[in-house]
């Protein structure tokens, strides 16, 4: 439990990870605000949690200035907010550089994962940031991926992403811990949501998260508590598969040693498909 937190903001709230987590701040005591491009499905969610549901494109910094706006005018100041949305398309064709995705037919996988997965972050902390400082603190809990400490095969705009929201929530870390602002990552392997189920389906190119199943699955509730138990203990850094450490651990002490496995993983993956 999160003591000091009264009210709580879980973007991709309607699904998967963000789901999980706004039921367990709910059972926790918190209020809720359940925000997500699925308005329909965030209401439900809401209801469910007597919480608040908003729509909202985390990619559109005036959406999201006008949200943080509505939320603290009309449900109250935010403790805590979850940056939990996320995409994931996997390489197109022509491989890491493509601008096409697998998963999902958009002009440009690159310029969607940067704004969704990077720049949301950063625009929730632009607006956030300032008025938990003046108020004495806040957390920022930003979902990021293991793919972003290591690799995610198949889909180097989700890797590229992933690790640029891992050095933006460090960013932010060192330079407002003094002033109260209190980070944490949030880094899972597999997961069994949408997200996974679009990147092992049939419509892959590869299997995206490079062996999904290597270290178990887990399921949103257990990131969920990952998140709430780390966040109360102050973690900035929060794995819910306890591997990725030993494996972030190994790629730092030998890089090359790495590129050659995680290439012998890759041949492993594409040979049993």
């Amino acid at each position: 439990m999160i003591s000091d937190v009264s009210t709580a903001v879980v973007t991709g709230g309607a699904h998967g990870i963000g789901k999980a987590l706004c039921r367990r701040l709910a059972r926790d005591g918190i209020k809720v605000v359940v925000v997500d491009l699925d308005k329909q499905a965030a209401d439900k969610v809401a209801e469910e949690l007597d919480g608040v549901a908003y729509a909202a494109d985390v990619g559109d910094e005036a959406a999201m200035t006008t949200l943080i706006d509505d939320i603290e005018r009309d449900v109250g100041a935010i403790d805590l907010f979850a940056s939990n949305a996320g995409v994931v398309f996997g390489d197109g064709k022509s491989g890491s550089a493509s601008a096409d995705g697998v998963l999902s037919d958009v002009d440009d996988r690159w310029a969607v994962s940067w704004r969704v997965n990077v720049m949301a972050h950063v625009y929730a902390a632009r607006a956030l940031v300032p008025r938990m400082i003046k108020r004495g603190g806040g957390y920022l809990v930003n979902t990021v991926s293991a793919a972003g400490m290591l690799s995610s095969i198949g889909d180097a705009a989700y890797s590229a992403t992933k690790h640029a929201a891992l050095g933006f929530a460090e960013a932010v870390a060192i330079r407002h811990g003094d002033e109260g602002i209190r980070v944490s990552v949030v880094c899972p392997q597999a997961v069994a949501t949408r997200m996974l189920e679009l990147a092992t389906g049939p419509g892959a190119a590869e299997n995206v998260f490079g062996g999904a199943d290597l270290d178990g699955i887990a399921t949103p509730e257990q990131v969920a508590d990952s998140i709430v138990d780390g966040v109360a203990d102050g973690l900035f850094l929060i794995t819910p598969h306890s591997e990725v450490i030993g494996y972030f651990q190994r790629k730092a002490s030998n890089y090359d040693r790495w590129i050659g496995g995680m290439r012998k993983l890759r041949r492993q993956l594409q040979e049993e498909k």
